[in-house]
């Protein structure tokens, strides 16, 4: 199938498409006018790429958990579970960071809002 095809069968841009293909992480062959080609089974890669990325996985961590995919193994498995758990820490981390912020604006905003209760003008008695 041509890129238009599997764009419109995955609900995935043309451009992002080409962005897989960049990055390593979708293959096709080439006709003689240089159209891409792309095979059935990469319907479901493509689908698959995408749930990673949702994951909130880069382009390169994805590429680094396809030999599990590509060439299945009790070692590659291994390798794709090792990197999975270093990418969930690394996201532990950054929501403890932003938990953190989140609280530091709440204590700003109290702040705020105080000074701003002292902004009111006296009543006159």
């Amino acid at each position: 199938m041509r890129i238009g095809e599997l764009a419109s069968r995955t609900g995935v841009s043309v451009r992002s498409l080409r962005y897989y293909e960049d990055q390593g992480l979708l293959t096709s062959s080439r006709s003689a006018s240089g159209q891409r080609h792309y095979r059935e089974e990469e319907v479901e890669r493509v689908a698959f790429i995408q749930r990673l990325y949702a994951a909130g996985l880069s382009s390169r961590t994805i590429a680094d958990l396809l030999p599990c995919v590509d060439a299945p193994s009790e070692e590659n498995s291994d390798a794709a579970l090792e990197r999975m758990a270093r990418e969930r820490d690394r996201l532990s981390e950054h929501i403890t960071d932003l938990v953190r912020t989140r609280d530091t604006l709440d204590m700003l905003m109290s702040v705020a809002r105080k000074h701003r209760e002292g902004l009111r003008p006296a009543v006159a008695e």
